[in-house]
């Protein structure tokens, strides 16, 4: 927040010479500028609408605080209606079937309840013949959806030689735990893919009349978590190898720095080429922590594509990467400044909407390589280079104080020109990192439902375990299936091909056939 500065007494400011009345006037100036942007980010936030969507100046939209009465089109007093017959149906819809389910027969359990036909309990069976069968489906739900699975291993003693025998117990993904591995895949799958957080699980499972602790579901997480380590670390591997490496980073609350108190930590989503996304977590934003991240040794074509943070650049100049900048960033800082300059931020944002035009064009005609690097060269090149004419045009306009929002803006854009301009030669960077973004909005879900981390440890695990998921949601993927199955195969699998239990590669090695849980074999 910006501190007011002192404003002089009636005596004070005749005594003041004129100079120190325009420092004055300027330091004034400048608060007022600052407070008035914070005044319309409250307003937006509280009051308006939060999307960046570009709205042109002339569409009769009010602003908050603007009073008067919209005119409203007037409907017409009349309207022709063209004359026509319906058929009625014969048969009505509670009688008619459906042909077509709304579910996956193959996934959803299915309970036959069959209806006879009236009198049909008075007939015998050589009075009457079934010829055909309506189907209705309705969407049904028990209490509680948690199964027992109850083990019965007979003792046997053989006659001859009085032996006695019996079954081993089934061993469990995890040693000791009474958690079958369905139960471990759903627990973690629930928490964060669908952000139920384990104190509301622990009360799902007592209303479904299943007694166990709190700690115990912690305990199942973390130790499910600490078996996708190897599988997380092996797609980090392919990601840190990509040609094209995107990255930002958002806070996370983990770790108690007191009584009642968290520690702010971050998460640092990296996404790769192959669609691959993976949530490291450090205790700082340090710039110390994008090196961490991902190492130095790279491909010697690698790219970095970022927001404006400094960290991202330092890295990129000291381990010799390409460092691509997010056009969205710098359209952002340009609509949040609308209110200086309405007239020449619609004029930027404009410009910029063109650019995303052209980005449509080539997805609408599927250009790719050389072909969508010669469309950007021809059509996107020249705006570019139209759009930063005009930013060293709008700075050499008088009265533009450095403190104005809109000249922030428009330096923020100025001083990351090479690093916008870097999609214009390389086919493969995209114009902003909005896919980032899109992956990134588990955490702020998750925030939202289970609130923190009560370790940095436990950071780490929702690390490991949302790349996962998200993965394969970005792969198309049940995350459920994959987790029940790697959870049972990466006890198994050699260490030098875990690779291929990533969601990538499983999907080509063992989606067809994925391991199951025992709960499978009982009910199919």
């Amino acid at each position: 927040m910006t501190t007011p500065p002192v404003i002089p007494q009636a005596a004070e400011l005749s005594s003041l010479s004129h100079g120190e009345l325009l420092d004055c006037a300027k330091s004034l100036s400048h608060t007022v500028a600052d407070l008035t942007q914070q005044l319309e980010w409250f307003k937006r936030q509280m009051f308006g609408v939060k999307s960046e969507r570009l709205r042109l100046l002339d569409s009769g939209q009010l602003c908050l605080g603007q009073v008067g009465e919209v005119a409203l089109p007037a409907a017409p007093l009349e309207q022709e209606v063209s004359a026509h017959r319906r058929r009625v149906a014969r048969n009505s819809e509670q009688d008619a079937g459906e042909a077509v389910p709304f579910f996956d027969e193959a996934r959803v359990p299915v309970e036959v309840i069959t209806l006879p036909a009236p009198g049909q309990s008075e007939l015998s069976t050589d009075q009457y013949e079934v010829i055909s069968e309506k189907v209705s489906y309705r969407l049904a739900q028990r209490p509680g959806s948690h199964v027992v699975l109850k083990y019965v291993r007979p003792v046997i003693k053989l006659r001859e030689s009085q032996q006695l025998r019996c079954a081993n117990a089934p061993l469990g993904v995890l040693e000791g735990s009474r958690a079958d591995v369905s139960f471990a895949a759903g627990l973690l799958v629930d928490k964060f893919a669908y952000y139920l957080p384990l104190y509301r699980q622990h009360q799902r499972l007592l209303d479904g009349g299943i007694k166990v602790s709190r700690p115990w579901l912690t305990q199942v997480g973390q130790h499910s978590s600490e078996l996708l380590r190897p599988i997380y670390e092996a797609q980090f591997v392919s990601i840190r190898d990509s040609h094209l490496i995107a990255m930002d980073e958002t806070p996370i609350k983990a770790g108690r720095s007191g009584t009642g108190t968290m520690k702010t930590g971050y998460f640092w989503p990296v996404y790769g080429e192959h669609d691959e996304v993976c949530f490291p977590f450090f205790p700082t934003r340090e710039a110390a922590c994008v090196y961490e991240a991902l190492r130095s040794k790279h491909r010697s074509d690698a790219v970095l594509l970022s927001d404006g943070y400094a960290a991202y650049a330092q890295y990129a100049k000291r381990v010799g990467l390409i460092h691509a900048q997010c056009w969205a960033h710098a359209r952002r800082e340009l609509f949040e400044a609308q209110h200086m300059d309405p007239e020449a931020s619609q004029a930027a944002l404009l410009q910029i909407q063109a650019l995303y035009a052209i980005e449509d064009d080539i997805r609408a005609q599927r250009l790719k390589g050389e072909n969508k690097r010669l469309h950007r060269l021809t059509h996107s090149k020249p705006l570019v280079e139209r759009f930063f004419e005009w930013i060293d045009q709008q700075f050499a306009r008088q009265g533009l104080l450095p403190s104005n929002p809109f000249v922030k803006a428009l330096a923020y854009a100025r001083e990351r020109r090479a690093g916008l301009e870097v999609f214009l030669t390389d086919p493969e960077v995209p114009l902003d990192t909005n896919h980032v973004e899109r992956a990134l909005r588990v955490v702020p879900m998750g925030r939202k439902n289970w609130m923190f981390c009560w370790t940095e440890l436990g950071a780490e695990h929702v690390g490991i375990v949302q790349s996962l998921i998200s993965t394969c949601r970005l792969h198309r993927i049940d995350p459920y299936t994959y987790l029940v199955d790697v959870l049972q195969r990466v006890g198994q699998h050699p260490a030098q091909r875990v690779a291929e239990l990533t969601p990538r590669l499983w999907k080509q090695h063992f989606a067809d056939q994925p391991l199951r849980s025992d709960l499978y074999s009982t009910t199919r």
